[in-house]
């Protein structure tokens, strides 16, 4: 049967760091040329915490998620940088041992429920093969019992292991792929924009399911999206992410209300609020295609602040009091005013 009461207070506990990205590399290479969709991305994350992964179509989010469970096929490849889950270098894993820490380390929770369930099996059968795939030494018994104990943790009745996805709602299919991504009780749980296609009540009991689960596991969440109010309601932690690389990584309370980057403040501006009914406020410019990425800072083209050198020298990441930002705004803390180029 699942313990879904691990303690949270073990060695992995809160205090220490059970997911560690270092200096992730991936890249997609087509006839036009290569494009680098994550450049270096570094992060680190507890137990218990919860991560937003926010920014643009195409900031490489989706690649992320893939890339941290070294799902990423051809012509994408994985160049370089470590992912480290509880100690293990998932990137160092043959084929094989990254197939059984899969769902046993870190899970996926993909966007599109209807998509990722096949329609001709039952709900249960699904289960059993993801159990069976990942970890053939458990008995079909304690399979069964394990995917009931599963459903009944997102509030799903255990009849749903008897019935076809067509028999379900959409919020109960999500529920189902929640479900079957904690069957092995992972360290790390990625939900890639896990309430898309879902409405706004639905989207809640989505988000509380989640929730409840990463304190009954003791696992960290990161979770991939636009919404930046869903991120307000439910995140610690906020990574935006802009052609790949993370622009700024705070608190979800400094990134509301003191934003350091350009770009997240823009994101924060582009939001709607009730002081401004009516009006939309949006970002100046694309984002720029991966196959021709602006020299130096890749937000230059479309950044108020920008200055010379932002224009021919990449920003590296900085902390300042426990927030990383890239950005020369803060590197160079005083610039010449013949510095600074009207955009």
């Amino acid at each position: 049967m699942v313990d879904m009461k691990r303690d949270n207070n073990k060695s992995t506990g809160v205090n220490d760091a059970v997911l560690q990205i270092k200096d992730l590399d991936v890249s997609y290479y087509t006839d036009a040329g290569r494009a680098q969709a994550l450049a270096g991305i570094s992060l680190n994350l507890k137990a218990g915490e919860k991560l937003g992964l926010v920014g643009e179509s195409g900031s490489g989010k989706s690649t992320m998620a893939l890339a941290m469970m070294n799902m990423i096929k051809p012509p994408g490849r994985i160049e370089g940088g470590q992912v480290i889950v509880d100690g293990t270098d998932l990137m160092a894993l043959s084929e094989e041992e990254m197939l059984k820490a899969r769902l046993s380390k870190i899970s996926y929770i993909p966007q599109g429920a209807m998509n990722s369930l096949n329609p001709v099996m039952r709900i249960g059968d699904q289960m059993l093969d993801a159990i069976e795939a990942h970890d053939s030494t458990i008995s079909k018994n304690d399979m069964k019992e394990r995917s009931r104990s599963a459903l009944e943790s997102v509030d799903l009745d255990h009849h749903v292991f008897r019935m076809y996805p067509h028999e379900l709602s959409g919020g109960m299919k999500q529920r189902v792929c929640i479900a079957i991504g904690i069957l092995l009780e992972p360290k790390v749980i990625v939900a890639d924009e896990p309430t898309s296609a879902l409405d706004v009540v639905t989207q809640r009991q989505v988000m509380e399911t989640i929730d409840k689960l990463r304190v009954q596991l003791g696992a960290a969440v990161i979770l991939i999206g636009h919404d930046m109010g869903l991120m307000a309601q439910f995140v610690d932690k906020v990574a935006v992410l802009y052609a790949g690389q993370i622009m700024e990584l705070s608190t979800v309370t400094e990134m509301f209300t003191d934003s350091l980057h350009p770009y997240a403040q823009a994101l924060i501006s582009s939001l709607p609020n009730l002081d401004n009914k009516g009006e939309f406020q949006g970002i100046p410019g694309l984002a720029p295609a991966l196959l021709r990425l602006p020299s130096g800072c890749s937000f230059h083209p479309r950044c108020e602040y920008v200055m010379d050198i932002c224009q021919t020298d990449r920003p590296l990441p900085v902390e300042i009091n426990g927030r990383t930002v890239a950005c020369h705004l803060h590197t160079n803390k005083e610039p010449a005013a013949s510095q600074v180029i009207k955009s």
